[in-house]
């Protein structure tokens, strides 16, 4: 079966939107101190993330320009495969150890900030993605949008540098870069969509 090119935009677009809503009605229930299922909710953000491998990486290929943006998203996916799986194999077997062993606790530790790091990482890329992608809506000629989106870009790429730099106990609050990076992640989500939308109408 092929997929067009626009129809794999289409479909990375709609990814990305899933994955960012998901991650802020995660970080709505956990902010609201209620009892969130994470296994099921990273279950579902590893599934997501494995199928956006695909199609980012495709439309990675078929691209005629912007073919560093759509690296940055494909490889974002498969770093964020990385840590949901890191959170879903591994957080339980250490914090269990580590009750147990108080030795144990260090290596519980460096497991929770290797999948912070890598957390990290993905929502740099993600930043320089809607940077790339929102410039180009701005040259375009959606200049606000594509502003918006390429200033939170900016403001991602720098909160997830700085922590991966000087680590979680640096002076910007975690939640800081995660928020920018989803909030990165949405507006990429619609300004992939626009692109997408515009490709299909020159088509017809």
């Amino acid at each position: 079966m092929e997929i067009t090119s626009t129809r794999t935009v289409q479909i990375t677009s709609y990814l990305l939107l899933v994955l960012a809503v998901i991650q802020a009605l995660y970080t709505a229930l956990y902010v609201a101190e209620v009892n969130v299922p994470r296994h099921l909710l990273w279950g579902l953000e590893g599934l997501l993330f494995t199928v956006l491998v695909a199609f980012s990486g495709a439309a990675m290929v078929q691209a005629k320009n912007y073919h560093v943006g759509w690296s940055a998203i494909a490889f974002s996916a498969v770093l964020n495969l990385v840590q949901v799986s890191v959170g879903l194999t591994m957080f339980g077997p250490f914090r269990e150890a580590a009750d147990q062993v108080e030795a144990l606790a260090p290596a519980a530790g460096a497991v929770v900030a290797f999948a912070f790091m890598i957390y990290y990482a993905a929502k740099l890329l993600l930043g320089f993605a809607a940077l790339i992608f929102g410039m180009a809506k701005m040259n375009a000629g959606g200049k606000v949008f594509g502003g918006l989106t390429a200033l939170v870009g900016v403001i991602a790429m720098f909160a997830n540098a700085i922590l991966i730099v000087f680590g979680r106990d640096a002076f910007l609050p975690s939640p800081v870069a995660g928020g920018s990076g989803v909030v990165a992640t949405l507006l990429l989500a619609f300004c992939l969509m626009s692109i997408a939308r515009e490709d299909k109408n020159t088509q017809t």
